[in-house]
């Protein structure tokens, strides 16, 4: 019996000598973190600025106004459903940049530019406020440029809140989106 005490003995060592590592010491100290990478703009379109053609009279849900459209051929029901279309003007070469609907007293009178997303397309339409059957000028000279921004996953917590573009100046959006003014 004596020798089984020992060979039992002898086993139990062995097997706890076995089982134990280098690897069950202490942890070390964790290394400093990366530099922050540059945002991304991974399923980001946008345009280069566009010139589109001068308004011509429309009447759209009863106000009158003048309207004309810019290609958006990236524009699909799934962006217009789940994500965002920024529209943005300038009255020349990007400087002087104002997001849609953009509000003034052009003319003299309070108006609006505003626009309208549809498949493929981004109608631009300016109206009085004053729905008086005049219009004010929507020149060719104006440039235009839209920033689709497709919907993805729905946010579970505070830390991946959805981000809101469009209380963002331009200079923001494409400073966090990582677009060329």
């Amino acid at each position: 019996m004596k020798t089984f005490k020992t060979i039992f003995f002898i086993l139990l060592i062995s097997i706890s000598a076995i089982s134990c590592s280098s690897d069950d010491g202490t942890d070390g100290k964790d290394g400093a973190d990366g530099a922050q990478g540059p945002a991304g703009t991974a399923n980001v379109i946008y345009s280069a600025w566009i010139n589109a053609p001068a308004g011509t009279p429309e009447t759209i849900d009863g106000t009158s106004g003048l309207s004309t459209s810019i290609a958006a051929p990236q524009l699909t029901a799934d962006i217009m459903a789940k994500g965002t279309v920024l529209v943005y003007m300038s009255f020349g070469s990007g400087t002087n940049v104002f997001a849609l609907p953009y509000t003034s007293t052009a003319g003299g009178s309070i108006n609006t530019i505003t626009a309208i997303s549809s498949l493929g397309n981004i109608k631009l339409f300016r109206f009085k406020h004053a729905n008086d059957g005049t219009t004010v000028a929507l020149p060719a000279s104006l440039n235009w440029r839209y920033i689709l921004i497709p919907g993805g996953a729905a946010a579970t917590t505070s830390k991946t809140a959805k981000v809101d573009y469009t209380k963002m100046s331009y200079e923001e959006v494409c400073a966090a989106l990582n677009i060329q003014p």
